[in-house]
């Protein structure tokens, strides 16, 4: 194959070559658009699982501020507990803490 000579003395590859460095070149954009579109669409669902999470989040924050309202009542009432009430009630509270408190471990992921 002869290689041809512009005016600066530049060699270019035959066109065969030239031909053959396109195809491939256009094969690796397609390639690389499709990766795009994948993460794009990957990017949407973790948006949308983000968006469900953060909401998770609030919901339970705002059931916790209900629980801790709650407690604070029962402190402030006269009528005293059972022992076996106040460890179910312990329970329970720390039951929500903990679901709480795994929702902001995954938000901070």
């Amino acid at each position: 194959m002869s290689e041809e000579t512009n005016s600066a003395g530049k060699q270019f590859p035959p066109a065969g070559e030239a031909e053959l460095r396109v195809r491939r070149i256009q094969e690796k954009l397609q390639q690389l658009l499709r990766q795009r579109d994948l993460l794009l669409k990957e990017n949407g669902k973790l948006r949308e699982e983000m968006r469900m999470l953060q909401q998770t989040l609030a919901d339970r924050a705002a059931r916790l501020e209900q629980l801790q309202q709650q407690v604070e009542i029962v402190k402030s009432t006269k009528e005293a507990m059972s022992e076996g009430e106040k460890r179910a009630l312990e329970k329970r509270l720390g039951q929500y803490i903990r679901e709480i408190d795994r929702c902001i471990a995954m938000l901070g992921e």
